[in-house]
C-alpha cells in the first residue's frame, strides 16, 4: 500500500452500516474535516429540482464552462448530501472547468431502490430542459461519481439509452458499485481493507436492494447484457478496494461493445483513499478526474 495512505487508515471510522444514523454522522465528520476548497472563482448555488419530492442540488459554475456534470456523492447508498461532497464537488468544478451539478439523492434504508436513482434521472432530465438557463451547452452533459454514486451514474448512461433519455457524453465512474453479486476475487477476498470490505459493502447493498437481490441492471449495472450504445467512460478503480475487479471487468466489457474507455487502476490505493488530500497518489486522482472531464466535454 502507498506508505503516505498507510500512515492515514488508523484515523478512517470504522462504521459497518448496520446504524444508518450514526453512520451519517461519522461520515459528516470526515468528509468537513478536510481542508474546504476555494470557491472565490465559482458561482455556487443550492436549488430543488422540482418533484414528488424535489431533489436539492448545489451548482457550482465556473467561469466560461465547457459543459456540465451531474455529480453524484459516494456513501453506499446510506451516507452523504450536499455538504459532505462539497469539497469533491468544487474541486472538480475548479480542475474541470465545467459546471458541477451535486445531487441529494435520497438514502437507504429509509428509501431503497429506486428512490435515489429515480431522483437521479429527474436531475439529468431538468439539467436537459434548462441547459439554456443554465449555460450549459446540451451536447455536453456528464454523469458521474464516487462508489455508490458511480454506480447510480452507470446505472443512468443506461437508462437514458434505453429510453431515449437525454444525450449523455461522458461517464466520470470512480471506484463504482456496479455489482450486488460480489462474485469477483477482490470481493470476496478483502474482508480487512481500509474504509470499505466486503462486509461493508454487503451491508450497503442490502439497506439499497432491501435486502433482495438486484431487480434490474438499474440497480446494479453490471447485470446488464447489452453495453453498447453507451457514452464514452473514464473508470478509476482502487487496488485495495472489494469494486476493483468488477470495475475493471465492466470496462472491459464496456470496450467489448464498442464504447472508448480510459481505465486507471491505481496502485497501493484503497477505496476512498482520494479523500486524503495530503498525499500525492489522492492529489494525483483529484486532478486526474477534472482533467479526464475537462478533456470528455472539449471534445464533445
Amino acid at each position: 500500500m502507498d506508505p503516505e495512505l498507510e500512515a492515514f487508515i488508523a484515523l478512517f471510522p470504522q462504521a459497518k452500516l448496520d446504524d444508518p444514523v450514526a453512520d451519517r454522522e461519522s461520515f459528516a465528520k470526515l468528509a468537513t474535516s478536510v481542508p474546504q476548497p476555494d470557491t472565490s472563482d465559482l458561482e455556487v448555488e443550492d436549488r430543488t429540482v422540482p418533484g414528488e419530492p424535489g431533489v436539492p442540488i448545489r451548482i457550482y459554475r465556473p467561469r466560461e464552462a465547457q459543459g456540465a456534470i451531474i455529480w453524484l456523492h459516494g456513501g453506499g447508498w446510506v451516507m452523504g448530501n450536499l455538504a459532505t461532497e462539497h469539497p469533491w464537488a468544487a474541486r472538480l468544478a475548479e480542475t474541470s472547468g465545467a459546471t458541477v451539478i451535486s445531487v441529494e439523492y435520497r438514502l437507504a434504508p429509509e428509501n431503497p431502490f429506486p428512490a435515489a436513482f429515480d431522483d437521479v434521472y429527474a436531475v439529468l432530465n431538468w439539467t436537459a430542459e434548462h441547459a439554456a438557463g443554465l449555460g450549459v451547452d446540451p451536447d455536453r452533459i456528464a454523469v458521474g461519481g464516487h462508489s455508490a454514486g458511480g454506480g447510480l451514474a452507470a446505472a443512468t448512461a443506461l437508462r437514458a439509452r434505453d429510453e431515449d433519455g437525454p444525450r449523455i457524453c461522458f461517464q466520470l465512474l470512480n471506484q463504482p458499485g456496479l455489482d450486488d453479486r460480489q462474485e469477483s476475487w477482490s470481493a470476496r477476498n478483502f474482508t480487512d481493507t481500509p474504509w470499505m470490505n466486503r462486509a461493508k459493502i454487503t451491508a450497503a447493498w442490502g439497506h439499497y436492494l432491501a435486502g433482495e437481490p438486484a431487480p434490474s441492471p438499474y440497480a446494479a449495472p453490471s447485470r446488464a447484457t447489452d453495453l453498447s450504445g453507451l457514452p464514452p467512460a473514464y473508470v478509476a478503480s482502487a487496488e485495495f478496494c472489494p469494486n476493483r475487479d468488477e470495475n475493471i471487468e465492466y470496462a472491459l466489457r464496456l470496450l467489448q461493445a464498442g464504447v472508448s474507455v480510459e481505465l486507471h487502476q491505481w496502485a497501493g490505493t484503497f477505496h476512498g483513499s482520494q479523500a486524503i488530500l495530503s498525499a500525492e497518489v489522492s492529489r494525483r486522482q483529484i486532478d486526474e478526474l477534472g482533467g479526464v472531464l475537462r478533456r470528455a466535454l472539449a471534445s464533445s
